[in-house]
């Protein structure tokens, strides 16, 4: 197993198939053009590969925020539905945080839907709380 930044084109679009487990409304055709777009504006792309195959996928930003200074902001974190209970969350997890450390954050932020509870459930296990509410406003 390998935790690897997913950069090139290329890397990006090894990761579709995964990343559209957890956000089926992505189009193929339109995937690596808005990373990359991301990218421009610090979204960074992690994947656990083994033997040249994506497992696991995790989108995130590094932010200052006034009431919690430097943090790691996770966008996406998915694991293949093949390949849950494998580690390969945990060690991903685990890499997001080392990560976080290593640029001198003092959190680990992330957001997930209310219907997730499988996620829900690895997290507590994994030391992450609740302690906000996210709310949203479309604006047709």
């Amino acid at each position: 197993m390998q935790i690897k930044p997913m950069e090139s084109a290329a890397e990006i679009a090894s990761t579709f198939a995964v990343m559209q487990q957890l956000r089926p409304a992505l189009v193929e055709a339109e995937y690596v053009a808005r990373i990359q777009r991301m990218q421009q504006h610090g979204y960074h792309l992690a994947a656990v590969v083994v033997d040249g195959e994506v497992q696991a996928l995790a989108g995130y930003r590094f932010m200052e925020m006034l009431y919690a200074g430097m943090l790691l902001y996770v966008d996406d974190l998915i694991t293949s539905a093949s390949q849950r209970s494998s580690g390969h969350g945990k060690a991903l997890l685990d890499w997001l945080k080392a990560e976080a450390k290593a640029q001198g954050c003092n959190e680990l932020h992330l957001d997930s839907g209310v219907q997730r509870e499988q996620a829900h459930k690895f997290y507590f296990r994994e030391g992450l709380t609740i302690n906000a509410y996210h709310f949203r406003l479309g604006l047709d």
